[in-house]
């Protein structure tokens, strides 16, 4: 039996609306972040789930329950939170501003000071744009290109086994490690360096096939664009 995966980012956070790496680091969700939530949550209002998750990290646990206490048509249960789908992990940047972040990638992987993260990744490419931001944290703490790798293998892997039987889950995640879900895993994507950044509240719609498969079938799907999922 299939199961159909609606990936949901969290809402826009204070660390979203300052312009500041967050990484494994939390900020509130802001008012503006609720509100718009409130949108995604009606639009799924009459969609059921068998079962909702989240990361382990609270904005997206907030989020979560936000979509769950709308919903209309799953039966509550507990919040299962699952720590391998919490964002990547910025290591000494956490809390920095984001457009100083990027130029000391940029330097690090070899170019001149760019803010301009999709070019910093067009250049470089995926993989050693996280190789990068690795080298250029002066603790060397951020995740690059292989230990996300293993822990996006890792929650997959998980997700896979925890859902089997079940029809169609939510599960609540991030912007970084949803985009480097659907570069690895989005069957439309046309470049596999460049694909849009999800949205806060956006949803990825993806399928785990009966032979264990995961795939992405709709990616960065925008709150008022819920029903034509």
């Amino acid at each position: 039996m299939a199961t159909e995966v609606y990936l949901v980012r969290h809402g826009e956070t204070m660390f979203n609306q300052l312009n500041k790496v967050q990484g494994w680091s939390d900020s509130p969700l802001t008012v503006k972040g609720i509100n718009d939530l409130k949108v995604t949550a009606r639009n799924l209002s009459q969609v059921h789930f068998d079962k909702m998750y989240s990361s382990d990290l609270k904005r997206a646990i907030d989020t979560a329950h936000l979509i769950q206490d709308t919903n209309e048509v799953s039966v509550p249960s507990k919040m299962k939170k699952l720590p391998a789908f919490r964002e990547v992990f910025f290591g000494s940047f956490e809390g920095d501003d984001i457009d100083q972040t990027w130029e000391k990638v940029a330097v690090a992987g070899g170019m001149k000071p760019e803010r301009n993260v999709d070019k910093i990744i067009e250049t470089l490419g995926f993989e050693k744009f996280r190789d990068a931001t690795k080298k250029a944290d002066p603790r060397h703490l951020a995740e690059d290109s292989k230990d996300l790798d293993e822990r996006m293998n890792q929650a997959v892997e998980q997700l896979t086994k925890e859902t089997k039987g079940l029809g169609r889950i939510l599960i609540v995640s991030h912007g970084d490690f949803i985009k480097s879900l659907g570069l690895h895993y989005w069957k439309g994507a046309k470049n596999k360096e460049i694909i849009p950044f999800p949205e806060n509240g956006s949803v990825a719609r993806a399928v785990i096939h009966d032979n264990d498969k995961f795939e992405i079938v709709d990616y960065n799907v925008k709150s008022s664009e819920l029903n034509n999922l």
